[in-house]
């Protein structure tokens, strides 16, 4: 019998110091051990707002989502396995709160490094700061997601760009507005059609901020427009990527050009996005740096 995996998230959190950065470790003394902040998922909890929460929650620093790092597998005592989803996060500005549980984690550090490096306990926390410290700086980070589930299109009479949501696509539009607020956006657009701005609507209520009307994201009236479509909001993506933190809600049919031509790909495949997900993009100077799913 196949023992399923236990699925843990955390993060690799990090602020500016000097020139460089440091990097925050903890130490855990019903282990006696130092580690990167990391902890089990609650339930279905989704593992980027479980990496964020846990983070939180041993450290005292909220910590913004850049990019998802390489994840972890190892076997735990008694054989069995276990993943962690690690993402690299900013600490937030602002001052720390206390750990909640002084049981779980009595002493928060922030390291160079290469003090981080030498006080980790675990190989596997020592290679992410290895490749937390070869990156270039992130500079820019954006949102985009596909629109939620909406019904069928052959089951809506009148104008398809009225098409709203249904009741699973309430549900995703929940979980997208909790996922994506978590890296902070400043701007909300969306594309066209309705289903579109309704997916961002439970991300702008808890943000407080407008859903701005965008026709560059939205996909043409003929299939053999789209390539030209892509370039556009390609375009758009980069030029927004320069101001206040966007997220974009876009159309299956046009995301992935968009995403295959900024990272500099043919093949779209990789890049296919179901309802109610997305991507994080993260960008280094005018560089995509890393695409992290959602």
């Amino acid at each position: 019998m196949t023992t399923e995996a236990v699925r843990a998230a955390g993060g690799v959190l990090w602020r500016p110091a000097g020139d460089g950065i440091e990097i925050c470790v903890v130490h855990r003394p019903y282990r006696t051990d130092w580690s990167l902040p990391k902890g089990k998922l609650e339930g279905d909890e989704h593992p980027l707002a479980a990496a964020v929460r846990e983070v939180l929650e041993e450290t005292g620093v909220h910590g913004e989502p850049q990019l998802r790092l390489p994840e972890v597998r190892y076997t735990m005592p008694g054989g069995t396995p276990k993943t962690v989803e690690f993402w690299l996060m900013r600490a937030a500005p602002g001052p720390a709160d206390e750990p909640m549980d002084p049981t779980e984690v009595d002493t928060v550090l922030w390291l160079s490094p290469a003090d981080a490096l030498a006080k980790l306990t675990y190989p596997d926390d020592r290679h992410l700061v290895e490749h937390v410290t070869a990156l270039p700086p992130v500079t820019a980070v954006t949102a985009l997601v596909r629109h939620a589930h909406a019904g069928k299109r052959s089951e809506f009479e009148g104008n398809d760009a009225l098409r709203p949501i249904d009741e699973q696509g309430r549900g995703e539009a929940r979980t997208l507005g909790l996922v994506v607020s978590l890296v902070a956006p400043r701007r909300l657009f969306a594309a066209t059609p309705l289903r579109c701005k309704q997916t961002l609507e439970p991300l702008a209520e808890r943000l407080g901020l407008p859903i701005v009307v965008d026709a560059a994201f939205a996909e043409p009236a003929d299939p053999h427009d789209v390539p030209a479509r892509a370039r556009t909001a390609a375009a758009r993506l980069t030029e927004l990527r320069d101001g206040p933190r966007v997220a974009v809600c876009s159309q299956g049919k046009v995301i992935p050009s968009i995403l295959a031509l900024l990272d500099g790909a043919e093949d779209r495949e990789p890049y296919k996005t179901p309802k109610g997900t997305g991507w994080i993009l993260t960008w280094s100077g005018e560089r995509l740096l890393a695409l992290s799913r959602i």
